[in-house]
């Protein structure tokens, strides 16, 4: 298997990505130049200078109604005429006021996925002299996600990485960072695109050992055996009907200056690798994509390598509950009633809401390190899809100034969120008549919200916010930024969250 944060042990720019500042859009010598346009025409910086050096061409397609700008706009303009590159590639950011981190790293990934269609041996990017520090990293690292695909298996692949990617107009501290995030989404792509057949919950902690060895994370490995002694049974549950059995992960970072008695943060990431459904079978148009239930575990262990590589100085632990929910012999039943590791009791209504009920025992482990606060990424349910389509995901939280951090991180770099409520009325509707709770609400409404007030019970009171990103995760069919498969859905948050503001 091929991993990321290789450049941490070359030392060498990873993917061949660099700054350099000196180099003049017109002179240099690249199979191709991208530069971003805002709606209204050729302002100045770099796009003027090109936009002189041809002649005004630019300027001529703008007036002729050849370039607007528009958002994710990709217009390649062969042989130019003054310039050295083979083309020009003008990709869109809509209004100028509305361009936002989001914007910019979705216009650079569409930009490269453009060209990544072919090999390539050197791309110049050309950074707008207006960007912050970190919007321009945003763009370095969607140009970087944007030349890989999910065509992990393909023996003629579709996406080519370019021999060398250099970034113009762009603070060398800025592109390096932003080289360091694109590894983080590209590894939890890589992930999520993954088989099942090859990644299953001892697979995915040998991988995630590995990106701890990489950046310098401790990593603690729960086998079935550890798990039994922990009593965490629900875990245990969930993975009886696979013949490969369940793992905890557990990261920890520390990183300078960080306080050394508790952990500021805590991330926790569901990682069900394959969900059939158990029992409660899903149907097989349902089940072809369930390779990715594990997104939230790709997001979790992507976000906390890449705080480690970027040695941010935050106290952190991070912990991935992983299982097969499958249907063998010894699976769990409905009615069977489970004791999670904090002692609560839980009703089995369905089998095939069995990320909640692994998430109880990895958040009972979690609040034993007693974390400032706790957030936890899931492809939860299918009733926040619902709620709010493939693009948005929820916020679900049992403390306003936690959500409100993690809102504020996510529209950061341009990932769209939509808070919940969380009203106490919903604990009715997952009180059980036998036990403690069941892992169900009555009947489908509101299901997103039942799940997320079953979460909230094993936090013990610990400001705690959920991430539904069951929408955001899986893309089944390609945008212009990205191709299907798996999107790194919210690594990029969670590292913003660790970062505060700018």
């Amino acid at each position: 298997m091929t991993h990321e944060f290789s450049h941490l042990r070359t030392g060498g720019a990873a993917g061949g990505i660099i700054a350099d500042p000196a180099a003049r859009p017109t002179a240099i010598e690249a199979d191709a130049v991208v530069t971003f346009l805002t709606e209204g025409g050729v302002g100045s910086g770099a796009i003027a200078e090109i936009d002189a050096t041809t002649g005004g061409l630019l300027s001529r397609l703008v007036a002729a109604g050849e370039i607007t700008g528009k958002r994710y706009e990709c217009v390649p303009i062969l042989a130019a005429p003054g310039l050295k590159a083979g083309q020009i590639v003008v990709v869109g950011l809509g209004k100028r006021e509305e361009v936002d981190a989001g914007v910019i790293y979705r216009a650079a990934a569409t930009a490269a996925r453009h060209l990544a269609g072919r090999p390539r041996a050197k791309v110049v990017f050309v950074a707008d002299g207006s960007w912050t520090t970190r919007q321009t990293e945003q763009a370095v690292a969607g140009a970087a996600v944007g030349m890989v695909g999910q065509d992990l298996y393909r023996t003629e692949k579709k996406r080519t990485r370019f021999g060398s990617t250099v970034w113009l107009v762009a603070p060398p501290e800025a592109v390096a960072r932003g080289v360091v995030i694109s590894e983080g989404v590209n590894l939890a792509r890589r992930l999520v695109n993954m088989p099942p057949d090859d990644l299953y919950p001892q697979t995915f902690s040998e991988e995630a050992a590995s990106a701890a060895g990489r950046t310098g994370m401790e990593v603690e490995i729960w086998d079935e055996e550890q798990l039994s002694r922990e009593r965490c049974q629900a875990i245990l549950a969930v993975g009886r009907g696979s013949n490969r059995p369940p793992r905890l992960v557990i990261l920890r970072y520390r990183g300078p200056g960080a306080q050394a008695d508790q952990p500021d943060l805590a991330f926790v990431g569901k990682g069900v690798t394959f969900d059939s459904g158990g029992l409660s079978l899903k149907p097989s148009e349902s089940m072809l994509t369930m390779k990715c239930d594990m997104s939230g575990g790709a997001a979790v262990l992507a976000a906390a390598a890449t705080i480690a590589a970027l040695k941010l100085p935050v106290n952190l632990v991070a912990a991935i509950g992983l299982v097969e929910n499958m249907t063998g012999p010894a699976a769990y039943k409905l009615g069977d009633v489970i004791t999670a590791r904090s002692g609560t009791t839980i009703e089995i209504h369905n089998t095939d809401a069995e990320g909640r009920v692994v998430l109880a025992d990895v958040l009972d482990v979690v609040r034993g390190f007693k974390p400032k606060r706790i957030i936890d990424a899931a492809t939860l349910t299918g009733a926040c899809m619902v709620a709010l389509g493939h693009d948005v995901a929820g916020l679900f939280s049992n403390d306003q100034d936690c959500c409100n951090d993690v809102a504020e991180a996510a529209r950061a770099v341009g990932e769209p969120v939509w808070q919940l409520p969380m009203y106490a009325d919903y604990d009715d509707q997952i009180r059980s008549d036998v036990a403690d709770i069941k892992n169900v609400g009555d009947g489908r409404w509101g299901g997103a919200i039942t799940a997320a007030k079953f979460l909230e019970r094993f936090v013990g009171g610990i400001p705690w916010t959920h991430v539904d990103i069951a929408g955001p995760a899986f893309a089944e069919k390609p945008r212009p930024w990205t191709d299907g498969g798996g999107t790194g859905s919210f690594v990029r948050p969670l590292v913003e969250l660790a970062r505060g503001p700018e």
